[in-house]
């Protein structure tokens, strides 16, 4: 499918002064974006910002947005060099209607572990983005799922009806999608009162301690880096977290431990595990994607770099979920095996400790 993101303006919008005057309602422009910068927000050029913001744009049609009047600041279009600053109120407006609601069928090859005419599971593989969103607003666990229904002749309303649950893009593993608006509500309940059997598996950065405890701690928004979540310790800031983990193996350099959540915090067993000095073994977004410091052995900086080849992404894997079914009320329980990056990951640091 061609792009077809709605972060930025496509030439064809643009008019022959390449600028649209956005106080005339003949033009037709629509809001597709609403932010107001946060307080904690330091001096960015917008279009930095917009692409920070929303990573799967392309910086040149961020660009190209705001050089047709299109990103508004307190109500004035500004150019692609403006500084945002705190308490900022941007807008993104574009000719054509957002595609929130809209949900494209498309053939993409998913794992159903299970289905029946309440809900579906499934296994997802690390690299897809759960539902459509700025800058993916195709190729979605979401568009795969409305195909599959499609061609199945099942109707089920993916706008109204669906995810219980999600998670992040490079997370491998189970989620569930209800079929019916009873079967949501009932499973939702479940994952509110924390009902549900769910294991997490993650690789961490470093030797942790204990073999078994306990993190707890309000879960934020980073006070500098917007793209992280923070764990304020005296719940000054965010929501209650609670992580409980027990070390399945230790590597020396990492360790493989499996993680039960006490609730369910965006980016929680993220954030935890940097509070604690041990970030998500190649997390990006939480600088766990350089090798261990202290450690300059070059032998021991190839090896991570190949580790990183293996696993290009933060290695966490969504591995039990268990649940009542919404109809029958008997339980439902299932296992992902580790997929295949981490277990030729944990294959490799094996053989480099035995060596």
């Amino acid at each position: 499918m061609t792009e077809d993101n709605e972060d930025f303006l496509d030439e064809e919008f643009l008019d022959a002064n390449n600028s649209v005057d956005i106080d005339d309602e003949n033009k037709g422009l629509y809001e597709h974006l609403n932010i107001t910068v946060d307080g904690n927000q330091e001096p960015l050029r917008i279009d930095k910002f917009l692409f920070n913001f929303r990573q799967n744009s392309s910086r040149n049609k961020i660009s190209q947005t705001c050089r047709a009047g299109n990103v508004v600041v307190n109500g004035n279009p500004v150019k692609q060099n403006y500084r945002v600053k705190p308490g900022d109120q941007i807008s993104v407006l574009l000719t054509h209607p957002p595609r929130e609601n809209v949900i494209i069928p498309q053939d993409i090859p998913i794992n159903i572990v299970y289905e029946d005419d309440d809900l579906i599971v499934v296994d997802k593989e690390p690299g897809m983005v759960v539902h459509p969103g700025f800058g993916n607003w195709d190729n979605t666990l979401v568009n795969a799922l409305a195909f599959h229904f499609q061609k199945n002749g099942q109707k089920s309303d993916l706008d109204r009806v669906g995810l219980v649950h999600r998670i992040d893009k490079d997370t491998s593993g189970l989620l569930v999608i209800a079929k019916t608006e009873y079967a949501l509500s009932f499973l939702a309940k479940q994952f509110f009162e924390r009902k549900t059997k769910r294991l997490y598996w993650a690789f961490v950065w470093g030797n942790v301690k204990d073999d078994e405890g306990t993190i707890t701690g309000h879960i934020g928004r980073h006070p500098k880096n917007r793209m992280q979540m923070h764990t304020y310790v005296d719940g000054s800031q965010g929501k209650h977290a609670v992580t409980h983990y027990k070390v399945l193996e230790r590597f020396k350099y990492m360790t493989w431990v499996e993680c039960k959540l006490e609730t369910g915090r965006t980016h929680q067993i993220r954030a935890h595990f940097k509070h604690i000095g041990h970030t998500l073994f190649n997390d990006e977004r939480y600088e766990g994607n350089v090798a261990l410091r202290g450690v300059n052995l070059p032998k021991y900086k190839h090896f991570i770099k190949n580790v990183f080849d293996i696993l290009p992404r933060h290695a966490l894997h969504a591995h039990t979920l268990g649940f009542i079914h919404p109809t029958t009320k008997k339980e439902l329980y299932f296992e992902s095996p580790m997929p295949q990056d981490m277990a030729d990951a944990v294959k490799k640091w094996r053989n480099y400790l035995e060596n």
